[in-house]
């Protein structure tokens, strides 16, 4: 379950905590009196921010607690926040149901509609006799009036009610709305402990799998397709001889997928886009590589023929460019303006 992609088309089966989730978990339900009504939990993509909202609701909303807090996982609340079908949660995600359709849909931003069906849930009495939860997971996937119609919740919360709000973006949301939210980080594993979880689900040289993605374990399993490596590879070859690099042919890599998949090969090529510039970023301070230490060799060799400044500005447009990952219009023509500005930061 990633934090945020190209929207898919259905909702994720439930997932339990993560081994370095429960932790966090236990403190948190155990604080009831000092639970606030909002929560914004921050942190980068890749780390389960959603699972540990849903979690967090499932604590909330559960019938019979176990001696820690957390959820048992067994009653008639439990298993209506697995199903998502649970009377007093409303997860607002980039997932709509068409009741029309009665099918799921994927989408790009989260609408007023949902966020005001959302705080009519709040207002309204609970139907289990318990709290009353709304999860917002990207919270920065909400548009303006979505975030606006958020914001009398968040100023008088009813009784009971809790707000759970994730990003990876929070610079995104408006600060009316991160000023009434208690902002906490989500936990990171150990290296060690996030190399094992990468290990028992099969993924190889989890270690440097781990290193690319940022110290994010669901990024790099999610990264550890076939398809992926292969695109990220590809790229990085190409970035590592800039006076080589051919951005119409990295495109065409791009517009040779499906339809469907364009998108998705342009994120594997900006994220490796975005490790190599980091890093590069790095070594041309004096530092070492941290995302790509396989590649440090190449990466010390361009660090003397490339300007700091321009490089960080560089950088940041890339963020940019896969922050807005669903929206562009011409992958090909993305990845190809970019790839032209960076063969010109080495004159």
């Amino acid at each position: 379950m990633s934090d945020e992609s190209a929207a898919p088309t259905a909702p994720e089966p439930w997932v339990p905590p993560l081994p370095w989730q429960r932790t966090w978990l236990v403190e948190r339900l155990r604080a009831h009196d000092r639970r606030h009504h909002a929560l914004l939990i921050t942190g980068p993509a890749g780390l389960g921010k959603k699972i540990l909202a849903l979690n967090l609701a499932q604590g909330l909303l559960c019938e019979t607690p176990r001696t820690d807090g957390l959820a048992c996982g067994t009653c008639a609340g439990c298993a209506y926040v697995a199903a998502r079908t649970h009377p007093d949660l409303r997860v607002l995600d980039l997932f709509d149901f068409d009741e029309k359709t009665e099918a799921w849909t994927g989408v790009n931003e989260i609408q007023i509609k949902r966020v005001r069906a959302l705080t009519e849930l709040m207002e309204m009495s609970t139907h289990r006799q318990g709290a009353r939860v709304g999860v917002i997971a990207p919270a920065e996937r909400m548009n303006p009036a979505a975030g606006n119609a958020l914001l009398k919740t968040l100023e008088e919360p009813p009784a009971g009610a809790t707000l759970i709000l994730t990003s990876s973006q929070p610079g995104r949301l408006m600060p009316t709305i991160t000023s009434r939210c208690l902002r906490v980080s989500a936990p990171r594993p150990a290296t060690d402990e996030a190399i094992a979880w990468l290990e028992s689900r099969g993924v190889e040289d989890a270690a440097a799998a781990l290193a690319e993605s940022g110290g994010a374990p669901l990024a790099a399993l999610e990264r550890a397709g076939a398809d992926d490596r292969a695109e990220r590879q590809a790229w990085l070859d190409a970035l590592a001889q800039p006076e080589r690099l051919a951005p119409i042919a990295l495109g065409m890599r791009i517009d040779a997928a499906g339809k469907d998949e364009r998108k998705a090969r342009l994120a594997a090529g900006l994220d490796a886009l975005a490790a190599w510039t980091a890093d590069l970023a790095r070594v041309a301070s004096g530092g070492r590589a941290e995302r790509l230490p396989g590649r440090q060799a190449a990466l010390a060799a361009l660090a003397p023929r490339v300007a700091r400044i321009p490089l960080c500005r560089y950088h940041r447009s890339v963020l940019f460019q896969r922050a807005w990952i669903a929206h562009p219009l011409q992958p090909r023509l993305v990845a190809e303006a970019l790839l032209a500005e960076y063969r010109a930061l080495f004159p």
